[in-house]
């Protein structure tokens, strides 16, 4: 079984093709998984995996750490382009993440005050008003919306919700607006005997629709880069996604980043 990718709180530098040079922050265990999506593509794997027996970081932990490798960083005169929270796990889901986030930006500004800080957040939690004050916080709040279908959107991200859908989770990326940049993964195969394919010209056509009432600073592009818990699933190669992006771009007049 594939499993989890990181085995400590804070961790890198690493090359983010979308975000630079990295240092992550892992707010999930450090031996297990703890989502309220289980994608079909996640690099860390399925949630089936279980949560691990390390626990959620404390906030004082994070903290401590993430000064600790800063300092250390600026030291030795490294640079960095961002802090990025991602990880083994959905980071909105941890009880402190409005307070963690204060922390980090208290911290880049004293160590790497040019840096940015990017959470990347499955949105699955932007009807609590802790989460979206936290988020807000950050120089780069990066919401996904796979689809803007829903029968697609549960196929490809599979949400623990059984409530969760496209009808109430765009509205709330639109309260968002500018202050939020919108990721979109775009693949095609197979999983559990359905059929996956997020680029075909009624799920592009419904993507277009969300992004105009959405009106996010820009949008994200991207395709599996990295082996991925179902084995059935095929990368959009780089002249289709560009392809998409240009569609999309001239149709909304938003800023469209491909990777």
């Amino acid at each position: 079984m594939q499993r989890v990718l990181f085995h400590s709180t804070i961790f890198g530098p690493i090359h983010s093709r979308r975000l630079g040079t990295s240092l992550g922050v892992n707010l999930s265990p450090n031996d297990g998984k703890i989502c309220s999506f289980d994608c079909v593509y996640c690099e860390a794997g399925w949630n089936a995996q279980g949560p691990g027996t390390t626990g959620l970081p404390s906030r004082a932990d994070v903290k401590h750490d993430l000064e600790a490798r800063l300092a250390e960083m600026s030291s030795r005169g490294q640079s960095l382009d961002v802090i990025t929270f991602s990880g083994n796990g959905e980071p909105t889901l941890h009880p402190d993440f409005e307070g963690i986030i204060a922390d980090t930006v208290a911290a880049r500004d004293r160590f790497f005050p040019d840096a940015k800080v990017s959470v990347l957040c499955n949105s699955t939690r932007l009807d609590r008003e802790d989460v979206r004050r936290g988020l807000l916080m950050a120089d780069n709040c990066i919401l996904k919306l796979d689809s803007a279908l829903t029968p697609t959107m549960r196929l490809i991200d599979q949400p623990n919700s059984p409530s969760f859908s496209c009808e109430t989770l765009i509205p709330q990326l639109a309260a968002m607006g500018d202050r939020c940049i919108i990721q979109t993964m775009l693949l095609r195969g197979n999983h559990d005997g359905h059929h996956i394919d997020n680029t075909t010209p009624e799920e592009i056509d419904a993507l277009i629709e969300a992004y105009r009432r959405i009106r996010p600073r820009e949008v994200m592009l991207y395709s599996i880069d990295r082996a991925t818990p179902e084995a059935d699933l095929c990368k959009v190669e780089r002249p289709e996604l560009d392809a998409i992006a240009a569609r999309i771009a001239e149709a909304t007049g938003i800023k469209i980043a491909t990777a």
